[in-house]
């Protein structure tokens, strides 16, 4: 257990203040967690999936009979009744229907961004504007663009990690022309929460908008009534856990009208003929959703909704908001015997500028970050599960780390095939990567404290840049474990 002196840098738990017990819903839907000692700090990375879910879903697999969709038996009926359910349960979960949105059903949030960075019209006077802060799924859309010879153009981020004058920057671009305006709602390296008002900002220039909204609305409710983007991805695992493996991608129909898909699958297509060398797409969602659909995948969609709906989402929002303001008020506190700050975080410090995850570096007595991978070691070996590295999200990352343009493309070239963190991170003289705790959930202020426990341990070690670079990591890790126990 932590000690009274560590654990006073925890803020006491506080009920839900319409009386919602989220200690009970972990014991019925979590109760693994505590049984097994494990700390689950790695919701941006995937939500846990709650018993009620998996037994929800076994129930209907040992009742039903589901067969493939494109058919029109009993059991192909079953499948096709599931699926428009899951569909008007994802509308409704965006406060939208089917009478201005379509929901396309995809593998993940990554495969819903190449539905659209595939399919959009891009060329010389239609531009592609990103963001400096995006997933790795969403920088890829630059390739499609660059084929197509079209503009492209990116929002820097400021020292906080905040969009740097966004409205202003679009005003701008505008004057090149329309083109496709894609960002996240919520940073997943940071946590930084974007101006959801952009969206309607950059529409009103001619834009059309891709919300990134797979790290935002597993604690954020969203609508898209309010908040009209033309194109919203998303990843269920994120969401709810469970299913893996699927995703989708929330569409307006006046948006989905301005796609045109580069190829034709099974289950897109009305029909296709070999010897007319002619094809025609189904209309909505369907010409979108190649081959067959994860149909029973999909069955498992509702049971996800229903314990969210059970919970709700603006209390959600409340309880992962109260925690992740604890975890950074431990996080500030965390000082070395001189004074200085054991830790350095990235992104806002608190309120409504940022979501539930938090990314952060370990420093040494010289003020220098540690290797994250020797602290995601000391957590791993803690019980604690949290994420290491850079998070797919280069752009933000580099403005983090404050890697210098010139300096990053001669790494880069330098090292090519052989890239590594480390290795870049010796050719770059600065120390790259970095730990990020997610909160969700089940998490909890025992959570929390554990967590912090565990840095502590590396303000009595790591006393100098020089000890901290020359102890082995499993020993540090060893070394510190203890703290968070």
């Amino acid at each position: 257990m932590l000690t009274h002196a560590i654990a006073r840098e925890v803020d006491s738990p506080a009920p839900s203040r319409d009386g919602f017990d989220f200690a009970a819903l972990r014991r019925r839907e979590f109760a693994r967690l505590d049984a097994q000692r494990h700390c689950y700090l790695d919701y941006t990375g995937s939500a846990l999936y709650g018993v009620s879910q998996v037994r929800a879903h076994m129930r209907l697999l040992r009742t039903g009979v589901f067969g493939n969709p494109h058919s029109e038996s009993s059991s192909a009926r079953a499948s096709t009744a599931i699926i428009e359910r899951a569909r008007d349960a994802v509308l409704r979960f965006f406060d939208v229907d089917d009478a201005s949105h379509v929901v396309c059903f995809c593998a993940n949030a990554s495969a819903a961004i190449k539905l659209v960075a595939e399919s959009y019209p891009f060329g010389p006077q239609r531009q592609l504007l990103l963001s400096a802060d995006n997933h790795n799924s969403v920088n890829g859309i630059r390739e499609y663009a660059r084929a197509a010879g079209a503009p492209l153009r990116i929002l820097p981020l400021d020292a906080g990690l905040a969009l740097q004058r966004p409205e202003e920057a679009l005003t701008v671009s505008a004057r090149d022309g329309a083109g496709l305006f894609a960002f996240p709602a919520q940073s997943n390296f940071s946590g930084a929460q974007h101006p959801l008002a952009l969206v309607s900002h950059a529409r009103a220039l001619g834009f059309d908008v891709l919300l990134d909204c797979a790290a935002f609305i597993p604690s954020h409710p969203l609508s898209l009534r309010d908040c009209p983007a033309d194109f919203a991805a998303l990843s269920f695992y994120k969401l709810f856990g469970y299913p893996t493996g699927l995703g989708a991608l929330v569409m307006r129909r006046d948006a989905m009208c301005k796609l045109r898909r580069p190829w034709f699958a099974g289950g897109t297509v009305r029909f296709a003929s070999v010897r007319a060398d002619l094809h025609r797409l189904q209309d909505g969602a369907e010409g979108f959703e190649d081959g067959t659909p994860d149909f029973l995948g999909i069955a498992a969609l509702p049971a996800g909704f229903a314990l969210l709906e059970e919970v709700g989402m603006f209390r959600l929002r409340a309880h992962v908001a109260r925690l992740t303001d604890a975890l950074l008020d431990g996080l500030m506190r965390l000082r070395r015997d001189d004074g200085s700050p054991l830790i350095r975080i990235y992104g806002p410090r608190r309120g409504s500028a940022r979501g539930g995850a938090v990314s952060f570096n370990v420093l040494d007595a010289n003020g220098r970050p540690l290797p994250y991978a020797t602290v995601e070691a000391a957590a791993r070996e803690a019980g604690i599960s949290v994420r290491g590295g850079c998070f797919c999200n280069p752009g933000a990352a580099e403005a983090a780390f404050g890697v210098e343009p010139e300096r990053l493309k001669r790494c880069l070239n330098m090292l090519d095939g052989e890239f590594t963190p480390e290795r870049f991170s010796e050719c770059a003289g600065i120390e790259v990567g970095a730990i990020r705790a997610s909160l969700g959930l089940a998490s909890n202020d025992d959570d929390v404290a554990r967590l912090l426990g565990l840095l502590v341990g590396f303000r009595t070690l790591a006393q100098t840049g020089c000890q901290a670079a020359s102890m082995d990591r499993m020993s540090l890790a060893t070394s510190v474990k203890s703290f968070a126990n």
